[in-house]
């Protein structure tokens, strides 16, 4: 009897305690989410928010946050400029030139400004030839204009491993770029083809968005845009950026130029995180089912239990 009564108060110890650290991590996520959604909502409400930074991080493969940024950004009742900071080497053609669209867009109604990190090259450059001004830091990489696809031929490898590809195709030129074997003659110019088409494009945008800051105009652009990287003070002698500052000196910079009578400032746009609650869910399964182990094995030896 004293053993099932000390298990069955085991037991109702364990049971609080699991039900105590399953409120602990509803309101850990709860209480994370709200202050997402908070911290967003402070920045956007507060007049002094007049400039906005919408950040561009990494290689460029989808456009949705950027653009749902932007549009967070255009949508604040007291916003006055935007800073797109990029810091990126470029990435894949179509959400680069959504976000480019979206920019040039917004810029006729809100002024944008691009302020270069690290590193904007490729895409990174693109994106910030689409605002009005590009502040750079003197040392960062930029440029890099131009266009490029990788194919991997394996057909020697294939056939010292006797691996045959058995390739049914509709179309002729369907398995263009097979790594099984040689590319044809006439496949190659399709795709150099289309290569200088999309350098064509991005050459165009550039210009059209900053054709008489360009030294040299569009003979001097299409010298530049051969892939060459530069660093922001070499980029700056050809007129691919405005002017050599930071982020926040770029900001002072603006909030100048637009007289803006506020005190200076920059607030970050965040995306609001919401809370997973199917991870929620799994987490406290989990936890239920350890525990639940921890109750058969109590029968036995709860003592034993709390020396480990």
């Amino acid at each position: 009897m004293d053993s099932n009564r000390s298990n069955s108060i085991v037991g109702i110890f364990i049971l609080i305690t699991v039900m105590f650290v399953i409120f602990f991590i509803f309101a850990f996520y709860t209480v994370a989410s709200l202050k997402s959604s908070n911290e967003m909502a402070d920045a956007l409400s507060n007049k002094k928010a007049q400039i906005l930074v919408v950040e561009v991080d990494g290689v460029i493969m989808d456009s949705k946050n950027t653009i749902k940024k932007l549009l967070k950004a255009e949508k604040h009742k007291e916003t006055k400029a935007i800073i797109l900071r990029i810091n990126s080497p470029g990435g894949a053609v179509g959400p680069t030139q959504e976000i480019f669209e979206e920019v040039v867009r917004i810029d006729k109604k809100i002024p944008v400004y691009a302020s270069f990190g690290t590193v904007a090259a490729s895409g990174g450059y693109y994106l910030g030839a689409a605002c009005r001004k590009i502040f750079s830091p003197a040392g960062a990489m930029t440029g890099s204009i131009g266009v490029i696809m990788n194919f991997f031929n394996l057909k020697e490898l294939m056939d010292w491993a006797k691996v045959k590809p058995q390739i049914i195709k509709a179309g002729k030129y369907k398995d263009i770029g097979s790594q099984s074997r040689d590319m044809t003659v006439e496949e190659r110019a399709l795709l150099v083809g289309m290569t200088e088409n999309v350098h064509q494009q991005f050459i165009n945008d550039i210009f059209k968005r900053r054709g008489s800051a360009i030294k040299g105009g569009l003979e001097g652009l299409e010298q530049y845009a051969q892939g060459q990287i530069f660093s922001g003070e070499e980029a700056l002698n050809r007129g691919l950026v405005d002017e050599i500052a930071g982020l926040w000196q770029a900001g002072r910079s603006i909030h100048k130029e637009l007289e803006l009578k506020d005190e200076f400032d920059l607030k970050f746009v965040k995306l609001e995180k919401k809370m997973k609650f199917a991870e929620l869910v799994r987490s406290i399964d989990g936890l239920l089912g350890k525990i639940s182990s921890l109750f058969s094995t109590s029968a036995m030896g709860p003592m034993y239990l709390l020396d480990k």
